[in-house]
C-alpha cells in the first residue's frame, strides 16, 4: 500500500505544481505538514518528495525545505529553420531582441573554418540577446558573409534578419546543418544572460546555406538550460 501511497502523493503534489497552486519559487508544505495532511509516514512523504526532486519539479534545500522550480519550457524545433521572431509569435509570449553588437570583422582561424572563407573576406558579426517574459535566456552570435549580405543595421537586427534577407534581398535560405552541445557558461554568457544558478548552457551551432548550396551564415546560439525543450519528429527507417 505504501508504494501506491507515495505515488499518489507524488501525483497530487505534481498536479498542484502544474496547476500553479504551488508556484515557482514557493516553498511547499514541510514534511511534518505533509505527514499530517496525507495521514502517512515521514518515509512515504520523503519518497514522494525525492521523486519530485529527481524529475526536476522541486529543489530540496537543507534547512529551508522544498522550493518549486520553474518547469515551463519553450519548444524549440531541431529540424526546420525558424527565426526568433517566428518562434516568439508561435509561443505567444512577450519577447524582445536586444542588439549588443554589430560590426564588420575579418575572420579568425575558427571563423575561416566555420564559414569556409579566407582571411581577406569581410564578415558581419551580430550579437543579440533574446528576452522572453522579461528573462534573457538566449545569446545569439551570428556571422554573415558580406558577399551575400552587403548591408545590415541595428534596426534590421532588432526586428528580424531573416525577414530582411528574404523580403528585401530576395535571398532563398534553404537548409542548415545543426550541432548540439552542452558547455560550461562563459564570461560572455554570464554578462548577457539571466543564468540564475545554472553553470552550463545548451549550444546550437548552425551552418546555414542558400538554395544554391552557398554557405552564407554561421550561428552559435546559447540557451539557458532550464527554459528550452528541443523537439523533433522521428520516423523509424527499416533497412533492407
Amino acid at each position: 500500500m505504501s508504494e501506491n501511497k507515495y505515488l499518489s502523493i507524488y501525483n497530487d503534489l505534481l498536479s498542484k505544481i502544474e496547476k500553479g497552486i504551488f508556484k515557482p519559487g514557493m516553498k511547499i508544505p514541510s514534511e511534518h505538514q505533509l505527514v499530517e495532511q496525507y495521514e502517512t509516514s515521514r518515509e512515504t512523504i520523503r519518497k514522494a518528495l525525492n521523486l519530485l526532486s529527481e524529475h526536476g519539479y522541486i529543489q530540496k534545500i537543507k534547512g529551508k525545505g522544498s522550493i518549486v522550480l520553474d518547469v515551463r519550457k519553450f519548444d524549440f524545433p531541431i529540424s526546420g529553420l525558424i527565426s526568433f521572431k517566428e518562434l516568439a509569435q508561435k509561443l505567444g509570449k512577450p519577447s524582445r531582441t536586444i542588439v549588443e553588437q554589430l560590426e564588420m570583422i575579418k575572420p579568425d582561424e575558427v571563423l575561416k573554418k566555420h564559414l569556409h572563407v579566407t582571411a581577406r573576406e569581410d564578415i558581419w558579426k551580430v550579437v543579440r540577446v533574446r528576452e522572453i517574459e522579461g528573462e534573457r535566456i538566449i545569446l545569439d552570435k551570428d556571422f554573415f558573409n558580406k558577399k551575400f549580405v552587403p548591408f545590415l543595421s541595428k534596426d534590421i537586427c532588432a526586428r528580424s534578419i531573416y525577414e530582411y534577407l528574404e523580403k528585401e534581398l530576395q535571398l532563398k535560405i534553404s537548409f542548415a546543418k545543426k550541432e548540439f552541445f552542452v558547455e560550461e557558461c562563459t564570461e560572455e554568457d554570464r554578462m548577457y544572460l539571466h543564468l540564475k544558478q545554472y553553470t552550463h548552457v545548451v549550444v546550437v551551432r548552425n551552418y546555414v546555406y542558400l538554395d544554391d548550396a552557398s554557405l552564407f551564415q554561421y550561428t552559435e546560439s546559447r540557451h539557458r538550460l532550464d527554459k528550452f525543450r528541443f523537439v523533433d519528429f522521428a520516423r523509424r527507417i527499416h533497412l533492407h
